[in-house]
């Protein structure tokens, strides 16, 4: 932890989202609400799965795991960000910046990781349903989640490492609402392409790699779909864009600012908005309303509430 002991600067300026005061509080707003929703909706999902007996199959141990990480990634910038929308000085301490980047690099490394393992799930749904048990065992489910804590933790600590040990003497303004490596490598009082370098290849190469595999994947199981039964082919298609759009949804910001050179616009915070508050928001829609087994598990406990207000 030299890093913190060299560095003249000891906090981060964020410039935030815009410079309207009407704009500020209409995001506010927004962004309240939306985060309310990420935090009711995932963490229903979440409790669903484990109260009802029905669910506890594969595929919902998986779903409500992406649902807790759903609330971690978002609560890792949004409040923040929400709050500082009506403040003049939007500032956050060395450390808190610091701690923030590995808690968004974390989260986002086990994501990645579950998204593959609900990509390979529905794999061996479809083309090994006699054998889905006996493969998605308790055991493999289980080492899904360690391995994407695992793999998150090295991602972000194999980035951090570099970082940490940067010497920042000004200046300190981070043209964004939250801490990220490409930003606050661009602060560094050195030379910073070596790092660049280093932070395109982790996060680039894994952000590229995870995409193109779970792209390929649904094409894959639509094509086979489609040459063993046409007729199923409509039915597969509509669950699994679902799917694919979150998949780009998650990694369209991921890859525009990891794997092409570092941007020099500020676009790509309105792109992570995407990361931190839509996907969020939209994988209890799309991974739980739109599923026959927890519309039932819904009306199974809004039933059993019912009879114990008569009780």
């Amino acid at each position: 932890m030299d890093g913190l002991d060299n560095s003249v600067v000891s906090e981060f300026v964020l410039l935030g989202l815009s410079s309207s005061w009407e704009t500020k509080v209409f995001l506010m707003l927004i962004f309240s609400l939306i985060y309310l929703g990420i935090t009711l909706g995932n963490l229903f999902t979440f409790f669903l799965v484990i109260f009802d007996s029905h669910l506890h199959s594969p595929m919902y141990f998986l779903l409500a795991n992406l649902s807790l990480i759903d609330v971690g990634l978002a609560s890792t910038t949004v409040p923040k960000m929400t709050r500082d929308l009506l403040n003049e000085y939007k500032l956050i301490s060395f450390q808190s910046c610091m701690t923030q980047i590995c808690f968004i690099h974390i989260m986002g490394g086990v994501e990645m990781v579950l998204l593959i393992a609900m990509a390979f799930d529905r794999y061996t749904a479809i083309f090994k349903p006699l054998h889905y048990l006996n493969i998605m065992n308790p055991k493999i489910c289980v080492s899904f989640v360690i391995a994407g804590w695992v793999i998150g933790v090295i991602h972000a600590m194999s980035q951090f490492a570099f970082i940490i040990n940067l010497p920042f003497c000004g200046p300190n303004e981070v043209d964004s609402f939250y801490c990220d490596f490409p930003r606050i490598t661009k602060l560094a009082c050195t030379d910073g392409d070596k790092f660049e370098f280093i932070i395109a290849a982790n996060s680039g190469f894994m952000s590229m790699g995870t995409f193109f595999l779970l792209i390929l994947s649904y094409i894959f199981i639509l094509v086979t779909v489609w040459k063993r039964s046409s007729g199923e082919l409509s039915k597969a298609f509509v669950t699994l864009s679902a799917h694919i759009t979150v998949v780009v949804l998650f990694f369209t910001p991921c890859m525009f600012l990891y794997v092409w050179p570092f941007p020099t616009s500020s676009i790509d915070k309105y792109l992570f908005i995407a990361d931190f508050a839509i996907t969020p928001i939209l994988n209890p829609i799309i991974y739980t309303l739109r599923n026959k087994d927890i519309k039932v598990a819904i009306k199974r406990l809004s039933t059993q509430g019912h009879y114990a207000r008569l009780c």
